[in-house]
């Protein structure tokens, strides 16, 4: 059985509610973080790693070798940071890294 509201709902809240189920917030963070991508880490890294996937706060990294892998582990407190800095608020709250391929 439905609750019985006291008075009608506000519509920019309803979609406000929709739109946070429906993860779109979490894709246009991933579409913006691929888009700046080469701008925010530099040309070397982005030639050697690219991003694959956000899931919660954690980025997918693929990294085109072990080396790179772990240049890329001491220096993930940095990337978190200028991500985070560049999106404009925190969507990177880590970052994990695996070899893959760097298109």
């Amino acid at each position: 059985m439905r609750k019985k509201m006291d008075k009608p709902a506000l519509l920019g809240t309803i979609l406000q509610q929709a739109l946070k189920a429906s993860r779109i917030d979490v894709d246009l963070n991933a579409c913006k973080l691929w888009q700046q991508w080469k701008d925010v880490v530099g040309p070397a890294i982005a030639e050697n790693a690219r991003p694959e996937a956000i899931k919660g706060k954690s980025l997918l990294v693929n990294v085109s070798s072990a080396p790179w892998m772990q240049q890329l582990q001491f220096l993930k407190p940095d990337l978190i940071e200028k991500l985070n800095e560049s999106l404009g608020k925190e969507v990177v709250g880590d970052i994990r890294f695996k070899i893959g391929l760097v298109d």
